[in-house]
């Protein structure tokens, strides 16, 4: 019996993975202030968030990426399962971003301005997400 993965899984999953498991473990011990300052972002699409104290969120976030970024990169993960998640994860990171005062231009609720180039990139992670998922449904279709 074969991995649950596919070959020409293994370069997105591995880009996808390492950039979100590097950023999950960048954000351990994160300072409140810092934790914050991302919480009230993400609070911009998901109200429910700012109930939490900012260093609860801040490791939330941390354990959340950390372990996305895990099961993107091992193999025994299936890829439909990867890809639901980076698609959760990565969908989550667009509402932030269109709901963010300021990350779009002005008029427009998707292009970026300058200080939203860094969260609209993650549309490519949606796109890997996106694909994960739909290659394994079409496979199961054959």
């Amino acid at each position: 019996m074969g991995l649950p993965l596919k070959l020409s899984h293994i370069p997105a999953r591995a880009a996808a993975g390492a950039f979100i498991l590097n950023s999950g473990l960048g954000k351990r011990g994160l300072p409140a202030e810092h934790a914050a300052g991302l919480q009230e972002m993400a609070a911009n699409a998901f109200p429910q968030l700012k109930d939490l104290p900012p260093k609860e969120f801040g490791k939330l976030l941390s354990t959340s990426e950390t372990a996305l970024g895990a099961a993107l990169l091992l193999p025994f993960v299936p890829s439909w399962l990867a890809g639901l998640g980076l698609t959760g994860f990565s969908a989550a990171l667009l509402t932030m971003y269109t709901k963010t005062p300021g990350l779009t231009e002005e008029g427009s609720s998707v292009k970026p301005s300058q200080d939203g180039i860094g969260i609209a990139k993650d549309v490519f992670l949606l796109g890997i997400g996106l694909t994960l998922v739909l290659d394994d449904l079409v496979s199961r279709r054959k």
